[in-house]
């Protein structure tokens, strides 16, 4: 063999870093910057995988201002910011022969749900369309088991400081389309003064779905450093309360300028539950509020609404009962909520034609031709609701996995509520969180929120209260081990 000098390894080192640098100055300006961010960031991660969740929160609003098509898919920030993540997890797992699969408690949740919508791939008409939305569900486990396995409880502040900012940014987005017009003419409001938000979501009620599930977070920290601020009068209490009640406000300003009926629903509900769960004093407040309503409404005090909220539901209560929608003339004023209409009744008739399987996982948009209901043949990508869409896509096999999932999470919710003290961040944490699965299902009536990387958002929101009830947990006692350790001393002192 030949004897290699001592110097060879650094010449090729050295040849090595030559050739990159003639390949970046000979690459765009915009692609030169973009390898050099992207390799940075790759050696960032790989050295802190656990950072890459502080980028990825915000990612996943933002992500879909560059974006590619692949197969079917959209590969942006967020997909490589996750790969990153978890390869970097899985190469230091590796190097320290300890590749460990970590088991919280809805690891078994989510695996029952994958394999109850597994079996409809046997009907699959798109494979392409299954893997993409079954990728979906295996994306949100492993950034479940990701945040389950590198992080602490004391680190919950500081993620609910970041998706706090990033909610608040979205807001803002959103604030100066509605405020200045920025944004497609089909968008515009109460005689062109002013438009339709839809952030970085490209359509109004995605965005409202975004806000919705970051404001019942928003709401309950308002809370909660409210009292804390009343208690201690420092400045982390004023900071907490700063935070909580300008994300709460530009939110729910946005929310409004979305004009989106399903996110006021959503929201109308999560702030129900989240004020309710949040205990003590609030609780009362919440009950009352509830009484207050309830006799307001009896004594017709609907009448009293902004007509631009009342007749948002004005349109479509007429058509609440409607069986067969091609019967109905469509008008401008119409057209959106029979549009919706139109592809509950197609959903319906699939489910119906295959219901114990469904049509595949993820192939509503492939079959729907062969359902369409007249004039509307634009599929749309799924059903307008979750509920009717994945009982047509995965047959009642699929939807009752469906559930079981969500009634695990909600009991495994529950029970780490139950173990918070009151005026405590982890109280807000599981509240706000509680307040988010609200808006998800009562928005996913109307729409799909599992889209444009919220579903990756809903996971964290998982992560974070299997955090709040500590690592570890098993699925017996649903995570009460280290929970009562924690009160106020941990999270709560974020920002001292």
């Amino acid at each position: 063999m030949p004897n290699l000098s001592p110097s060879a390894p650094k010449a090729a080192l050295w040849l090595a870093l030559l050739g990159m640098g003639a390949a970046l100055a000979l690459l765009p300006l915009k692609v030169a910057a973009a390898a050099v961010a992207g390799g940075a960031m790759g050696i960032l991660l790989l050295l802190r995988p656990a950072w890459g969740l502080y980028l990825l929160i915000p990612a996943i609003p933002f992500g879909s201002v560059a974006q590619v098509s692949l197969g079917g898919a959209s590969i942006g920030a967020v997909e490589a910011l996750l790969a990153l993540m978890l390869a970097s997890w899985l190469a230091q797992m590796t190097a320290r022969r300890e590749v460990v699969i970590p088991h919280p408690p809805l690891l078994w949740p989510f695996l029952l749900f994958l394999a109850t919508v597994g079996l409809s791939w046997w009907n699959t008409f798109s494979l392409a369309g299954s893997l993409v939305e079954t990728l979906k569900w295996l994306e949100m486990l492993a950034l479940y088991l990701f945040l389950a396995a590198r992080f602490r409880p004391p680190e919950t502040g500081r993620l609910v400081t970041v998706i706090l900012l990033a909610g608040l940014a979205q807001a803002g987005v959103g604030l100066y389309q509605f405020l200045f017009k920025a944004g497609p003419e089909g968008f515009l409001l109460f005689g062109g003064r002013f438009l339709r938000a839809f952030g970085t979501f490209r359509q109004p009620n995605p965005y409202a779905g975004y806000l919705g599930l970051v404001l019942p977070l928003a709401l309950s920290v308002t809370l909660w450093s409210a009292d804390r601020f009343r208690a201690r009068r420092d400045a982390p209490s004023l900071a907490w309360l700063a935070l909580g009640g300008a994300s709460l406000g530009g939110m729910l300003a946005a929310l409004f300028a979305s004009q989106s009926r399903g996110g006021w629903i959503g929201f109308a509900g999560a702030a129900v539950i989240t004020v309710l769960l949040m205990g003590g004093r609030w609780t009362a407040a919440a009950v009352a509020g509830l009484s207050g309503t309830a006799l307001a409404v009896s004594m017709g005090a609907l009448a009293i609404l902004p007509p631009a909220v009342t007749q948002r539901f004005a349109d479509v209560l007429p058509y609440a009962g409607v069986t067969d929608v091609s019967t109905i003339p469509v008008t401008d004023a119409n057209f959106a909520a029979i549009e919706r209409l139109a592809h509950w009744q197609a959903a319906r008739a699939m489910w119906l034609d295959h219901f114990w399987l469904g049509v595949g996982f993820g192939n509503y948009a492939a079959v729907y031709p062969a359902y369409a209901v007249g004039r509307w043949l634009d599929p749309l990508g799924h059903a307008h609701n979750y509920l009717l869409n994945i009982g047509a896509e995965a047959g009642l096999v699929g939807l009752l996995g469906y559930l079981l999932f969500w009634g695990w999470v909600i009991l495994f919710s529950l029970h780490a509520l139950r173990r918070t003290e009151p005026n405590t961040l982890q109280r807000a944490v599981v509240a706000g969180g509680l307040g988010i699965f609200t808006h998800l299902h009562l928005h996913n009536l109307f729409d799909n929120l599992y889209v444009q990387g919220m579903y990756l958002h809903v996971a964290v929101i998982f992560g974070l209260i299997t955090l709040v009830a500590g690592r570890g947990g098993r699925i017996g006692g649903l995570g009460d081990s280290e929970i009562g350790r924690f009160g106020d001393s941990e999270i709560g002192r974020f920002g001292d």
